[in-house]
């Protein structure tokens, strides 16, 4: 983990339209079952963000040195707040990232893949939460590892999971992995941008193993759609 000032590229971002969900049932039966895929807009998942009970104690910088701004949401399913990203390489060694790559990678992440090794963010979309503190710690409200996570960066939706932990001042990071499937530029020194991205993480989710991207996609999906249906 790493706490960085970058030189952030905006980048385009590709248009995710919803396919029609299928035909309501009686409410006894409308809950989604496990691992049924939606296809949820950008646009249904922040009309259910437009209120912020704030959450956390008081509020987050997004880079070293900023004004402290950003305060974490809460709802009955969901934590969530709107920062910048930046590109967490951290984890295993692999092509883009790596020290030659980013001068502040690690080799490690706060939470480990089934077999122990530390994460791959250069395949696994994954996103940051701040380290505990009094400001927040987002243990007591239901996250952990391996939870799961909306991201949101103008039309595109990218599913995630809580996959590191960062400074306990600092908010806004995400993987390689992540910001590439949200259409930017995922590169650890110049990539992310420096605002308008949402975070929105669901309360007592869990992906096991962490690494199952298809599972996280399909839960992502299925928690999606409870959350943008209200229930």
């Amino acid at each position: 983990m790493r706490v960085q000032t970058l030189t952030l590229a905006a980048a385009g971002a590709a248009l995710l339209a919803p396919t029609t969900l299928p035909t309501p049932v009686p409410a006894a039966a409308s809950l989604p079952a496990h691992g049924a895929r939606h296809r949820i807009a950008a646009t249904d998942l922040l009309s259910r963000l437009r209120d912020c009970a704030e959450i956390s104690k008081s509020r987050y910088r997004t880079d070293a040195g900023t004004a402290a701004t950003v305060p974490v949401c809460g709802t009955d399913q969901a934590v969530f707040w709107e920062a910048d990203l930046d590109i967490d390489c951290d984890g295993q060694v692999t092509t883009h990232c790596n020290r030659t790559a980013d001068p502040a990678f690690s080799a490690a992440t706060a939470f480990q893949q089934s077999d122990g090794r530390h994460l791959n963010a250069e395949t696994l979309p994954y996103v940051v939460v701040p380290g505990p503190s009094s400001r927040w710690d987002y243990r007591a409200t239901g996250i952990k590892g391996g939870a799961v996570a909306a991201v949101i960066y103008k039309d595109r939706v990218q599913y995630a999971v809580v996959g590191d932990t960062g400074p306990t001042d600092i908010i806004g990071e995400a993987s390689y992995a992540t910001a590439k499937g949200l259409g930017m530029d995922p590169d650890p020194r110049t990539g992310g941008v420096p605002s308008g991205v949402t975070y929105i993480v669901f309360k007592d989710s869990a992906i096991k193993p962490i690494e199952d991207q298809d599972a996280a996609r399909a839960e992502g999906e299925r928690l999606a759609a409870l959350f943008t249906e209200g229930g």
